[in-house]
């Protein structure tokens, strides 16, 4: 049996499931929220934000600046009324794309968010809306905004949000009977231990069924004699 404390002891045969080690962010500084010389003023939206407020009330939970670009945190539950407000009020009508964030932490671990711009206006905005582990559930905007179609089935497929009422919820990646999302922050970096082998290590060996041998301390075993070297062709 491998051992958590060390996991470079265990044995090729009996993976351990690999570890994920949350590292804290630090806060963005004040500057911050200006530096950025490529956002101009095309990502700075002051009278949307309080039309949302105003229109909106509660459900528009926070506004954060950082980089020169404004993002409103808006309820999930809202987020249809919130986008179909910026389309036909607000004249936001390019959906640019949409996709998740891994979090990690033990409540509303995941975001999604949307970029949308208004062409006419030359202003884009960023919403985003929390959800928790427990409940994956969002409600789907390809009502709204088509182009939402395969980003939604894109940010299922590689975090397992569940868009409500989406028309056509099929992965966009990996097989339909996978069972994991690969952006998510547990997932190994190279794969699922025996779920796609890996090149011989050695001309003549087997397969490789575990993509962590190495790692976990496994030496190959040579099957063949490396050729001499010559000292005096060098």
């Amino acid at each position: 049996m491998s051992n958590p404390d060390d996991p470079r002891a265990s044995e090729p045969n009996d993976p351990e499931e690999l570890r994920f080690e949350y590292t804290p962010s630090d806060e963005p500084r004040p500057e911050q929220e200006t530096e950025n010389p490529h956002a101009h003023d095309t990502t700075r939206v002051p009278e949307v934000i309080d039309a949302l407020r105003t229109e909106f009330g509660e459900a528009i939970l926070d506004v954060e600046r950082y980089a020169n670009e404004d993002t409103v945190y808006v309820e999930k539950e809202r987020i249809q009324d919130i986008c179909r407000f910026l389309k036909e009020d607000q004249n936001f009508e390019y959906f640019v794309d949409l996709g998740g964030i891994d979090r990690f932490t033990d409540e509303d671990r995941f975001e999604v968010f949307y970029n949308i711009v208004s062409v006419e206006r030359q202003k884009r905005i960023r919403l985003k809306v929390r959800v928790d582990e427990n409940d994956m559930r969002v409600p789907s905007v390809t009502d709204i905004y088509r182009a939402a179609n395969w980003n939604e089935r894109e940010a299922y497929d590689m975090f397992g949000f569940e868009f409500v009422d989406h028309p056509d919820p099929r992965r966009m990646y990996m097989p339909e009977d996978f069972e994991y999302h690969p952006l998510r922050k547990e997932f190994p970096q190279l794969g699922v231990p025996g779920s796609l082998p890996l090149p011989p290590q050695t001309p003549d060996g087997d397969l490789t069924m575990d993509p962590f041998a190495a790692a976990r301390g496994s030496q190959p075993r040579k099957s063949y004699e490396e050729p001499p070297v010559d000292q005096d062709s060098e």
